[in-house]
């Protein structure tokens, strides 16, 4: 494998570690004809007739860029095992929103997969929001993942789907002034 392939490409990772991906991802219906699990585009997920949705559940997922609006898959969620959330650039931070919401106010269960431009900075509040799968390829993300350093601080000031452990407190947070 040459150096360029290598640093080109994509692994599943888990907070469970690395696995193989049973997901592809695909264009259009067609790819639904064999038994594979597959992950379509927001367009091509709509066109799907009901019947076609039901009967591919457990094997259906689809990806949302940052412009897609969550609102369109809502009353479709339980027909979805996994939704993809696009990062295409690494100062786009919509999709974190839209994670959020599959978790906290739609409860969302299923998988919810960050790909794209998938950073080490980013990680520990992508877990935070409610993805649980990664497609990483950023080469610096590979080598710390592989190494087990997930990175991130250990106190956080925002709410999130994932409760953060117990920490020191709020700094914005006054203690009243005693009389």
């Amino acid at each position: 494998m040459t150096e360029a392939t290598a640093e080109s490409r994509t692994r599943l990772w888990t907070s469970e570690g690395f696995r193989d991906d049973g997901w592809v991802h695909a264009e259009d219906a067609g790819a639904l004809a064999g038994n594979r699990r597959v992950i379509l585009p927001l367009p091509a997920f709509l066109e799907l007739d009901p019947e076609q949705r039901e009967a591919a559940r457990e094997r259906l997922g689809v990806l949302l860029q940052p412009g897609d609006q969550l609102d369109s898959i809502v009353d479709l969620l339980d027909q979805l095992s996994l939704v993809a959330l696009a990062f295409p650039a690494f100062n786009d931070g919509r999709s974190f929103s839209k994670a959020q919401l599959l978790r906290s106010r739609h409860g969302f269960e299923g998988a919810v997969r960050a790909t794209g431009q998938v950073l080490i900075d980013q990680l520990p509040h992508m877990l935070r929001v409610g993805f649980n799968e990664f497609e990483v390829s950023h080469p610096v993300l590979l080598k710390r993942l592989e190494a087990g350093q997930v990175g991130g601080l250990p106190l956080h000031y925002q709410p999130a789907a994932k409760p953060a452990g117990q920490g020191a407190g709020y700094s914005w947070r006054r203690v009243p002034a005693k009389a």
